[in-house]
């Protein structure tokens, strides 16, 4: 079993301290059944995408999680919000499990669970207004207050992240990318949630937009209580705005800590490898640091390896483990636990190191 140790008091800025999480994952696991091509398709196995991997989500709280391409981030949010129907685990949120219920009994808790899509160029409708793009979810849900009130609604949510209400009638095209993702904000916060999942939500926009959005998303969440879990594969972004910050490698959870704790001491070698591929501003520091370089292409999620996922690319065990450290790697899986470092590691061998 993954499990997430929840720690008294994050060390990041601003952080809340630990209090009953508002969104609970237990042992959580999706896979995709993977069928062959041509007139009979038949099942050839399954794509392991989130593998049982648990974790709690704070009031208030921005968790960072974060990986390459394909590790199960994005799947992860999804579950979280029962978009797509898990094959094993918990989702607890509001003392009721999630992965039990009915396309009607989600119904009224899509208002308190909302997503930000990554491309903002794709996630809205291009034949609805502005207006009409952050009213619907309103309508849907019944808290359209008539004309005249529905319209101060939506006003208000524009200059909320900062758009300007008058430009409510032009469409999405009309807008740039930075602004097309506050449109998108606008309408998760539509219904007031208090659980936002914000899947990639810069990584479509220029750098020079990213603080923007970034910094808007922190003062909303400080002004309405939200709690994020913030997806990205950019470990500056995750610095800047995360308060906790879950490594994924291959659908599992393999290292979990406060943030600034994570990019001090970090202990997993694959978290290592992702911190130190940060470019340093110091050409001299940069030029002096240490680098822990993986070798190799991410395994296939159909058919991963046994025992530690990442050994097939991990420095350590390529270079620095004897044949019976490294049989252990083949043969079991490291549990996500504190390991004496201070937090969970899913590393038999995990050594904390400084890189920045």
């Amino acid at each position: 079993m993954t499990t997430v140790d929840i720690p008294t008091q994050a060390t990041g800025s601003g952080t809340p301290l630990a209090a009953q999480p508002v969104v609970s994952v237990r042992n959580l696991v999706k896979h995709f059944p993977v069928h062959s091509k041509g007139i009979v398709r038949r099942s050839i196995g399954d794509v392991h995408a989130v593998c049982d991997i648990s974790f709690d989500l704070l009031p208030h709280e921005t968790l960072g999680l974060v990986g390459e391409s394909g590790c199960g981030k994005t799947t992860t949010g999804r579950l979280l919000l029962n978009l797509v129907n898990a094959t094993s685990g918990q989702i607890h949120y509001g003392g009721r499990d999630l992965t039990k219920l009915s396309t009607g009994q989600m119904r009224p808790l899509r208002r308190d669970l909302q997503i930000v899509f990554q491309d903002p160029f794709a996630s809205l409708d291009p034949r609805m207004t502005v207006n009409e793009i952050i009213a619907e979810p309103l309508r849907i849900h019944g808290l359209y207050g008539g004309s005249d009130k529905g319209v101060k609604q939506v006003r208000e949510l524009l200059r909320q992240v900062g758009l300007n209400p008058e430009h409510g009638n032009r469409y999405a095209h009309e807008f740039s990318g930075g602004q097309r993702q506050r449109i998108g904000i606008a309408r998760a916060l539509a219904l007031k949630p208090k659980v936002l999942v914000l899947d990639e939500p810069v990584s479509a926009l220029d750098v020079s937009i990213q603080a923007g959005v970034i910094n808007l998303l922190e003062d909303l969440q400080k002004e309405l209580g939200l709690s994020f879990l913030f997806i990205s594969h950019d470990l500056s972004v995750i610095r800047h705005i995360a308060h906790r910050v879950a490594v994924m490698y291959l659908g599992r959870i393999v290292e979990t800590a406060p943030v600034e704790e994570l990019f001090t001491k970090a202990a997993h070698p694959y978290t290592q490898a992702l911190i130190s591929a940060i470019p340093l501003p110091d050409p001299h520091k940069e030029r002096a640091r240490k680098r822990v370089l993986l070798t190799g292409d991410v395994p296939s999620p159909v058919n991963p390896p046994s025992g530690c996922r990442f050994r097939t690319r991990c420095p350590k065990f390529a270079t620095m483990l004897t044949d019976g450290q490294k049989q252990k790697c083949i043969d079991d899986i490291p549990e996500l636990s504190n390991r004496d470092i201070g937090h969970p590691t899913a590393c038999h061998y995990a050594e904390p190191v400084k890189l920045v």
